[in-house]
């Protein structure tokens, strides 16, 4: 049972139910994140972005701090950048080097394409480089807060092993994963964050890595995240729980309060398609398919992306023009549709009581 309810919180986190289709969640970068988790007092790896070769060797000098080396990470927004290769032929956007051979590879790895298993084979470009100093780190852990539809709230999912995904950590270690649904009114209490840290087997003070846990549950809610998913969650040599890695997700729905938080968006790690949807109020995901898709109501778009595979078609998008859309509108929407190269026909479907058929004509 355990397995099975973690698959269906796994798949929300990877695929966004139908109904909520018409959401864009933020996402930021590694060193964003990091810089919003140390203002909510989790404790994380030093790191300095760098823009350039020249602010990636200032960075590792200043981060080297005696050890000789630094860890020089890509900056995109998708998992499994230490797999992943460039298409210049470098492999890895994860790399533990020398000070004195940063120039050289950060020189490999800024404005040019990464591509990893979540990227597809387009990649994504490195704008970026998160410049981390070199930690002792061990008792890999996993650590996540996501939104859980059973328990109408959010919920914490824990592993005392990680540093791994937590799909193969379900398989593998279905024993040692704990759930503890917070009370959104509530709050998590001591007794939850005590329960946490026992199923993560801290080594180190059990009091400060509570701590620890509700900062990061504050991170979550004082931010409107949607996701916070901490892998690893590591201890240092004198066992303080480190924020490794992580992964954040946020609610569109609250920009209009997160207005710093969405001034981080960047828009290069975004499709072209869906940002130029974006700017004309259109709910926009582009898909692999051939057959182009402009309906009305999230409801119809799902029912006809279904209709178009089961008979032996692929959906090119999700394309949601709403009821209220203008003609200007209604052209972006079909500019956007034929942007596509992999686009061979577009199949209109409008529910007339919804939207004005005359516009879409």
């Amino acid at each position: 049972m355990l397995a099975a309810r973690l698959a269906g919180l796994i798949a929300r986190r990877a695929n966004p139910a139908p109904a909520a289709a018409q959401r864009r969640w933020l996402n930021v970068h590694e060193y964003q994140g990091a810089e919003l988790m140390s203002k909510h007092g989790v404790n994380v790896p030093p790191g300095i972005v760098a823009l350039s070769v020249p602010e990636a060797v200032k960075a590792a000098q200043e981060m080297e701090q005696g050890s000789g080396e630094v860890v020089l990470k890509s900056q995109i927004l998708a998992g499994g950048r230490g797999l992943g290769t460039f298409k210049n032929g470098l492999k890895g956007g994860v790399h533990m080097v020398k000070v004195e051979d940063v120039a050289g590879l950060a020189e490999q790895m800024l404005g040019q394409v990464l591509v990893t298993k979540q990227t597809g084979e387009q990649g994504k470009p490195v704008n970026a480089l998160y410049v981390a100093k070199k930690m002792q780190l061990q008792n890999e852990k996993y650590f996540a807060i996501m939104l859980d539809r059973a328990s109408g709230g959010p919920v914490v999912i824990a592993c005392s092993e990680g540093g791994t995904s937590i799909e193969d950590l379900a398989e593998q270690y279905p024993d040692k994963i704990i759930k503890v649904p917070v009370d959104i009114n509530e709050g998590m209490t001591d007794d939850q964050a005590a329960r946490i840290v026992q199923g993560l087997q801290v080594s180190g003070s059990q009091s400060a890595a509570a701590d620890q846990i509700k900062s990061l549950y504050s991170l979550f809610v004082s931010s409107d995240c949607t996701m916070v998913e901490v892998n690893p969650l590591a201890e240092d040599p004198d066992g303080n729980l480190i924020a490794a890695d992580a992964k954040l997700g946020f609610d569109d729905n609250a920009e209009f309060r997160q207005k710093d938080l969405f001034a981080l968006k960047d828009a290069s790690q975004i499709d072209a398609r869906e940002v130029a949807a974006s700017k004309w109020d259109l709910n926009y995901i582009g898909l692999d398919g051939e057959i182009g898709c402009m309906v009305n109501g999230a409801g119809l778009a799902m029912a006809t992306m279904d209709i178009i595979k089961l008979h032996g078609g692929t959906p090119a998008n999700f394309l949601d023009v709403g009821g209220s859309a203008e003609k200007e509108q209604i052209v972006e929407a079909f500019k956007i549709l034929t942007m596509d190269d992999h686009v061979k026909a577009i199949l209109v479907n409008i529910f007339g009581g919804i939207m004005k058929c005359d516009v879409i004509a």
